[in-house]
C-alpha cells in the first residue's frame, strides 16, 4: 500500500528549475530533485530551464535520469526561460514536450572546446614550464604553448564524437531524421518561434502555458494544480549585499574561462 503522501503527490503538479551554467552543483541538485519526485510518485514534471548549457557529463547525467523519470510513467513538459542553449536544449529534449517563449534564445547545438595559449605573455615575463610526461599527448593544450597539427586532429575527434551523440539525442527525443537535426546543428542560434518551424519546441507560450499542458498530459485539472518547485538553491545572506549579484556572475565567467578550459562544453558562449 503507498503511503498517504504518495496517493496525494499523484493528484500533484512537480517542477524544477535548471539555472545557469550546468555543472556540478547544478547537477547534484537536480538529479537530487528528480529522485524526490520520482519516489513520490508525482504524475507529472515541469521542467523549467534557463541555462546557457554546460558541461557534457552533467548534462548528459540530467537527461538520462529525466528518461528515467518518463520512463516510470511521469510527464515531462520543459519550459524554455530567456535561454535554453547547447546543454540545456540537450536536456530539455528528454521531455515529452517543449514549450519556449517566442523569443527565447535557444539552439546552440555543438561542442566547444577552448584552451589557453599564454605561450608569448609568458615568454615576456620570464616564465617557462620544465614538463616531463609519459606520453606524447599528455600535455595537450598545455597554455605554455601551441597546439601541434596532431594534437588538433586528435582534439577534433573528440569533439566530432560528443557532437555526433548531441545530434542523435536530438534527433530521438524530437523525432527527427540526424540528417536533419545537421541540418541546423552548426551551433547557430535561434529564437523560440524559429526553434518551432524546425521542430525544437512543440509549442509557444510562457511557464503556465507549459503547467497547463503538463497538468492536462497528467489529466490534472490544470486550472486548479499548481507546481510542487523541488530542488531550489540555498538561498545565501551575501546575495543580499548590494553588487554582490553582479560579482557572483563575474566569478562564473571567470570561472568559465579558467575552471572548464580544456573540456568539451555543450555551452553557448557569445
Amino acid at each position: 500500500m503507498a503511503w498517504p503522501w504518495r496517493r496525494k503527490s499523484r493528484r500533484k503538479l512537480a517542477r524544477i528549475a535548471i539555472e545557469g551554467p550546468i555543472a556540478g552543483p547544478t547537477r547534484e541538485r537536480v538529479l537530487k530533485a528528480l529522485r524526490e519526485v520520482e519516489e513520490r510518485e508525482f504524475p507529472a514534471l515541469l521542467l523549467r530551464i534557463d541555462s546557457p548549457g554546460g558541461t557534457v557529463g552533467d548534462s548528459q547525467e540530467i537527461h538520462a535520469a529525466i528518461k528515467r523519470l518518463r520512463a516510470k510513467g511521469c510527464r515531462v513538459v520543459a519550459s524554455f526561460g530567456n535561454i535554453s542553449a547547447s546543454g540545456g536544449v540537450y536536456v530539455g529534449v528528454a521531455a515529452e514536450q517543449i514549450v519556449a517563449n517566442p523569443g527565447t534564445i535557444t539552439g546552440s547545438i555543438g561542442v566547444i572546446l577552448r584552451g589557453n595559449n599564454l605561450s608569448k605573455l609568458l615568454e615576456r615575463v620570464g616564465i617557462s614550464f620544465e614538463t616531463v610526461k609519459s606520453g606524447l599527448y599528455k600535455d595537450i593544450l598545455s597554455p605554455d604553448r601551441a597546439l601541434t597539427g596532431d594534437e588538433r586532429e586528435l582534439l577534433q575527434g573528440l569533439i566530432d564524437s560528443s557532437y555526433g551523440q548531441f545530434v542523435a539525442a536530438v534527433a530521438e527525443g524530437r523525432g527527427l531524421e540526424e540528417e536533419q537535426v545537421r541540418g541546423f546543428a552548426d551551433g547557430r542560434v535561434f529564437s523560440g518561434a524559429q526553434a518551432q518551424e524546425l521542430g525544437l519546441v512543440d509549442a509557444l507560450g510562457d511557464e503556465d502555458t507549459a503547467r497547463r499542458l503538463a497538468a492536462r498530459l497528467a489529466d490534472l485539472d490544470e486550472e486548479k494544480t499548481l507546481p510542487v518547485t523541488f530542488g531550489k538553491p540555498q538561498k545565501r545572506l551575501a546575495n543580499l549585499i548590494p553588487g554582490r549579484a553582479l560579482l557572483g556572475r563575474l566569478q562564473e565567467a571567470l570561472n568559465l574561462e579558467l575552471g572548464w578550459s580544456g573540456q568539451p562544453l555543450w555551452l553557448y558562449r557569445p
